[in-house]
């Protein structure tokens, strides 16, 4: 299938988790975060997390981008700026003609935990499961980005017919 990439928008932390699959294995190639600097004006951490994940899609070649749906949120302008950084990861894929596939948070904690109201601990540690990790992902953005893959991997229609006929 490829390299799958998961995006989790965020103006102080953007994270990212890059995995694939090998027969019914799913492996962990890269997880880490953007974190630009919080002192900075706004305009220059968005530059700062375009640089980012421009400089990983130019370092790897993954076949499709997966980022979490814009959720509804009580501060408004919390959610505006969380967009941006959103729209700064859609234009990196577009420009890198890369596919875009959007999920809600819930449907990524349904699909990996099992659970569409699970806490970030819960999503933290079956990401850590299903990657079969020995230790946890250092960051819970990461984690969430590698959620978002995930998701990805179980939502494509080759990989939901593997585990319908039990080949996983």
């Amino acid at each position: 299938m490829g390299y799958i990439l998961g995006i989790d928008p965020g103006i102080t932390c953007t994270g990212y988790g890059l995995i694939e699959t090998a027969g019914d294995r799913l492996i962990l190639l890269a997880s880490g975060d953007v974190r630009p600097k919080p002192s900075d004006p706004f305009p220059s951490r968005l530059k700062a997390i375009f640089d980012g994940l421009n400089a990983l899609l130019a370092s790897r070649a993954p076949v499709a981008m997966a980022v979490e749906e814009v959720f509804l949120a009580r501060n408004f302008p919390a959610a505006l700026k969380l967009g941006q950084a959103r729209g700064v990861a859609l234009l990196v894929a577009a420009m890198h003609d890369l596919p875009v596939f959007e999920y809600s948070p819930t449907q990524v904690k349904m699909t990996v935990v099992g659970y569409g109201r699970a806490s970030k601990e819960q999503v933290g540690l079956m990401v850590g499961r299903l990657l079969n990790l020995s230790r946890p992902v250092a960051s819970e953005h990461a984690a969430d980005a590698l959620a978002i893959a995930i998701c990805h991997l179980y939502s494509t229609p080759a990989h939901s017919a593997q585990r319908q006929t039990g080949d996983r």
